[in-house]
């Protein structure tokens, strides 16, 4: 059950993120939040939308493991998704912000133990 909490903040988390880049990231909260300023954000507009979609992805991936009724296949399709988190958390703390490894993959990373763990 603790895990699922985990696995659902990571979604979550996801979802924030997708509404942050693909609705609001031109807005001030947007921008603080990625170190961005207003020239930068209107000439990358679409690109953010389309990192948004696919953060979109991995929150639907960890919401249709938590929700499959088959618990084995659920919890499978968590350690994807949570893997293919972990792994883009990675990449983006090495490649663009070392936040990036504490704001999205440590959360990834607790969830994945967890779901291991039970």
């Amino acid at each position: 059950m603790i895990s699922n909490v985990f696995v659902a903040i990571v979604a979550l988390e996801h979802v924030y993120i997708l509404v942050l880049e693909m609705f609001l990231w031109t807005s001030p909260r947007a921008m603080r939040a990625f170190g961005t300023d207003k020239l930068f954000a209107e000439q990358t507009r679409s690109l953010a939308a389309n990192q948004g979609l696919y953060n979109g992805f991995l929150a639907a991936g960890l919401v249709w493991g938590l929700l499959h009724p088959n618990d084995g296949t659920g919890d499978q399709i968590q350690l994807f998704f949570l893997c293919c988190v972990l792994a883009a958390a990675i990449y983006g703390g090495l490649s663009a912000k070392r936040s990036i490894l504490i704001i999205q993959g440590l959360p990834a990373l607790a969830a994945l133990l967890l779901l291991l763990l039970t």
